[in-house]
């Protein structure tokens, strides 16, 4: 982060040189267009009563003249300083960031080329989908002959639609997809139907009491909802009482919050993309922050390798040569590393469950078979290897 602050105070410097010379070139040029201005109608006035062009007048406009070229040297001149000071801001970047990253990782990570552009081309139509970029993610496929299907299409086309309606405070759309998804978001122990429900209840409380016959009419759809969120339904009921009073100046004013509106977006993301397979951030900004944690360790520790010549220490695919730390939020599934050889497992090592209730990792269970049978290392049961089984956490 200090290569970062470093680059961003030059790009600081450059920005407010580049507003000073804003400032100072508009003044200077008012300025100028103001004595030009008052020098013409002097001149028109001297054409109108016809009389010749005195010395004074001359020698005025000689002083105007100059005084034009004087302020566009300076105004070119101070135009210049901007550039080197542009410079600066290349040469921080060269100074605080290798130029030369592609080599951190080994070109066999990848099959070929066009795999590998393929898989960042999809990566980014994806975020672009899932940003609500439609028309771009459409030029980028166009551009790059990328084949996407219509079927993958689809979901973000539907978010999308609803999040709009939503951003535009209509419940409408929203409603009917929570509704026509109700059992499987109840599987997902989801309270979005509700909470859109209970905004909409909201919305009519806010209309005053001319609303209030509507506002009972509509409590009706809570009533599935009664065994959960009583407590909540309790207080939307007992708001009406200050209906007449204004609902802003009671204890129940919090219902006005429009942080609400903010709120039921971020449930709706979270569900509908769970129920559609979809990841809540986009791979691409979540796989952009992880690199961007991760790349100076990989830099540092390609610098040792290569200092040392042991290139063969980091040969595989599939995994990094240490392990970093990127943080809870990057956590995304559970691990198992094997307590005998302190090794995470992997599709090719999985997790092994003894007849004994004790996990190891598959090539721990190889190394520890001895004439045909295996000892536990953590009690003295003995038993056939074959009988281990694979588990997936």
């Amino acid at each position: 982060m200090e290569q970062c602050a470093s680059v961003e105070r030059e790009v600081d410097k450059v920005l407010q040189k580049f507003l000073t010379y804003g400032q100072h070139c508009e003044q200077s040029l008012e300025e100028l267009l103001h004595y030009v201005g008052q020098l013409r109608a002097e001149l028109a006035s001297a054409a109108l009563q016809g009389t010749p062009l005195s010395a004074t007048l001359s020698l005025v406009m000689s002083q105007c003249c100059r005084k034009i070229k004087d302020t566009v040297q300076k105004l070119a001149s101070d135009h210049k300083d901007i550039h080197s000071s542009v410079s600066r801001v290349g040469k921080a970047i060269d100074r605080n960031f290798d130029s030369e990253i592609c080599g951190v990782v080994s070109d066999a990570v990848w099959d070929s080329r066009e795999k590998q552009q393929q898989i960042l081309q999809m990566a980014i139509v994806e975020h672009l989908y899932q940003q609500g970029m439609l028309s771009v993610a459409e030029e980028l496929c166009q551009e790059s002959t990328l084949n996407v299907d219509l079927d993958f299409k689809q979901p973000f086309l539907e978010l999308n639609r609803i999040l709009e309606a939503l951003h535009e405070q209509d419940l409408g759309p929203a409603l009917e997809w929570a509704v026509s998804h109700r059992q499987r978001l109840l599987e997902l122990n989801s309270s979005l139907e509700f909470k859109l429900h209970r905004l909409h209840f909201i919305r009519l409380l806010a209309g005053g009491p001319e609303k209030q016959l509507e506002a009972l009419s509509y409590a009706r759809h809570f009533q599935p909802f009664a065994r959960l969120h009583q407590r909540e339904i309790q207080v939307m009921m007992g708001s009406l009482v200050y209906l007449r009073l204004g609902l802003e100046k009671s204890p129940y004013c919090h219902l006005l919050d429009n942080s609400h509106w903010a709120e039921i977006c971020e449930t709706f993301t979270r569900d509908a993309c769970s129920l559609l397979g979809l990841s809540v951030e986009s791979p691409l900004s979540v796989s952009f922050a992880s690199g961007c944690v991760a790349l100076p360790v990989l830099m540092n520790i390609k610098a040792v390798i290569e200092q040392r010549q042991c290139t063969g220490v980091w040969s595989h695919k599939d995994e990094l040569p240490i392990e970093i730390e990127l943080g809870m939020k990057c956590w995304y599934h559970s691990v198992f590393a094997c307590p005998i050889l302190r090794q995470q497992t992997s599709d090719s090592n999985p997790p092994i469950k003894l007849i004994c209730g004790h996990v190891i990792s598959r090539d721990a269970l190889n190394k520890l078979i001895n004439g045909g049978k295996l000892k536990c290392p953590y009690c003295p049961m003995e038993q056939n290897p074959a009988d281990g089984k694979r588990i997936i956490f």
